[in-house]
């Protein structure tokens, strides 16, 4: 038997789920992570956490269908990796490399050619991870921002 396998989150406020989405972005509020659970769910995108044959979960993978420009790549609509996370003991097993194949596989059933990503600029265990899973590095952005003011 698998140490682990795949599984479908069990609705939209899964705990397991839930509590893999606050490890990878602890920025988020409780209220707002299922908020976007509910939305991934009600929109169709893919959804796959790891679980341990004992149940635990142990990784996460989100990817969605995007119909606008995605930067680098070529086609549209395409595959986006919207996260991945593995639980830190549970790294460098190919937890993670399972979990990106499952969405090229759910990607090629839905006819698209293409799978994208992002990182932070300075997220250098991303970018040699995103290495490792077979992606290339298309270009780098950095973004601005200029608040706005009404003159009185």
């Amino acid at each position: 038997m698998a140490e682990w396998l795949l599984a479908s989150p069990r609705g939209r406020d899964d705990p397991a789920w839930l509590a893999l989405r606050i490890a990878l972005w602890p920025e988020g509020a409780e209220a707002d992570h299922l908020s976007g659970m509910a939305d991934m769910l009600a929109r169709g995108h893919y959804v796959r956490l790891a679980v341990t044959a004992a149940g635990a979960a142990i990784g996460l993978v989100e990817a969605a269908k995007r119909v606008d420009y995605v930067n680098g790549t070529t086609s549209s609509p395409v595959a986006f990796l919207e996260g991945l996370y593995v639980v830190p003991d549970w790294r460098r097993r190919g937890v993670a490399r399972t979990l990106v194949e499952s969405v090229v596989a759910w990607a090629l059933q839905q006819g698209l050619s293409e799978l994208a990503s992002d990182s932070l600029i300075d997220n250098l265990a991303a970018h040699a991870a995103h290495r490792a899973l077979g992606f290339e590095e298309t270009e780098r952005v950095v973004y601005f921002r200029r608040p706005l003011r009404r003159h009185r």
